[in-house]
């Protein structure tokens, strides 16, 4: 190579190093921007994201809430679960009864509205306190006369248990009171020992009233219902009931929903109505009287009024205190249903 071209190409060397210097600010100006505005757009979409993000989660937020108010809200206003009534047969036969007895009349024109196994003769349990009341009502005793509880009156045929201790000192009209309302066993035993006569002139008492009335299917052994031997037949227990329910006390007595009085030791005992009706106080009962030993079943006993009848209900060798309460209750419905005023 000749010195001349050596030269040239110096020069063309120079100025192709000369244009690089003089482009690179150019290139790195032009090239800033654009990486602000990358970075700018990469920051606007991670800024857009973010937001789009947080606002998804209000928006969230916001339904969730809104959801769990308005559950609230449709919980809150929700109407009370309304039980339904089926419509029961026409057929009072074919009601869906527990008790293997049952038996349901008019008192006023005697028409028997329910009748299934009336007839039947069985044990009645403390259903016979209904004739213990009874006699002790007519009897004329007075009734603020002093009466001492004493092992006399402790049961020994079912080792039931009584709050009524040894020593305890009632008025005849007390023990009437929680004999009829409270089924209370010791109560009405003494009722009968200290009747003129003592207990065997007490039970006396007891069936020929029970012959005077008609009541031939009736025995008594007791004044308690303790015994299996106390039997009858639900024709024969309306009868006693229609009898029963012409005394002032023993409605009153019946139908008390509870009452205190003192025991032995100075303690106030408390009794209550041994039959949910009256507790509960939604139906009309003028006389009730429930029973229960194991040879008897649940049985149950009630005057009341339908639709302006006057009713006498009797349910014998029920399955549970449950259901002798719910047969009550499906042949008042029955009657709600089918029966005519």
């Amino acid at each position: 190579m000749t010195a001349a071209q050596r030269t040239l190409s110096t020069r063309w060397w120079v100025a192709l190093l000369a244009l690089f210097v003089f482009l690179a600010p150019l290139e790195s100006f032009a090239a800033k921007p654009r990486a602000k505005k990358v970075v700018a757009t990469k920051t606007h979409h991670a800024s857009k994201a973010k937001h789009v993000t947080k606002a998804r989660k209000v928006a969230q937020a916001k339904r969730a809430k809104s959801v769990k108010a308005g559950a609230r809200k449709k919980v809150a206003a929700a109407p009370r679960r309304v039980v339904r009534i089926e419509m029961l047969p026409v057929d009072p036969d074919k009601l869906p009864l527990k008790a293997r007895v049952a038996y349901v009349i008019d008192t006023e024109s005697d028409e028997v509205l329910l009748g299934k196994n009336d007839d039947d003769v069985r044990p009645i349990a403390s259903l016979t306190k209904l004739m213990t009341g009874l006699i002790v009502s007519e009897a004329r005793l007075p009734m603020d006369d002093k009466i001492t509880i004493t092992s006399d009156d402790v049961d020994r045929v079912k080792h039931s248990s009584s709050r009524l201790q040894v020593g305890t000192v009632l008025t005849r009209s007390e023990a009437l009171h929680l004999a009829l309302m409270s089924s209370e066993n010791r109560a009405a035993h003494a009722l009968g020992r200290s009747y003129p006569g003592g207990l065997s002139a007490f039970v006396s008492a007891m069936n020929n009233k029970a012959r005077q009335l008609g009541m031939l299917q009736t025995r008594y052994v007791d004044p308690t219902g303790l015994s299996s031997g106390n039997q009858s037949s639900a024709r024969d227990l309306a009868v006693l009931a229609e009898a029963a329910y012409t005394h002032p006390l023993m409605r009153k007595y019946s139908t008390s929903r509870g009452y205190e009085i003192e025991a032995a030791d100075g303690r106030e005992l408390t009794y209550v109505n041994t039959n949910r009706l009256v507790r509960e106080g939604a139906w009309k009962i003028g006389l009730q009287k429930t029973g229960y030993i194991s040879e008897a079943g649940q049985c149950l006993l009630v005057q009341t009024q339908v639709k302006g009848r006057n009713l006498i209900m009797v349910f014998l060798d029920s399955a549970s205190k449950i259901t002798r309460i719910r047969d009550a209750e499906i042949v008042k419905r029955w009657l709600h249903q089918h029966g005519e005023v």
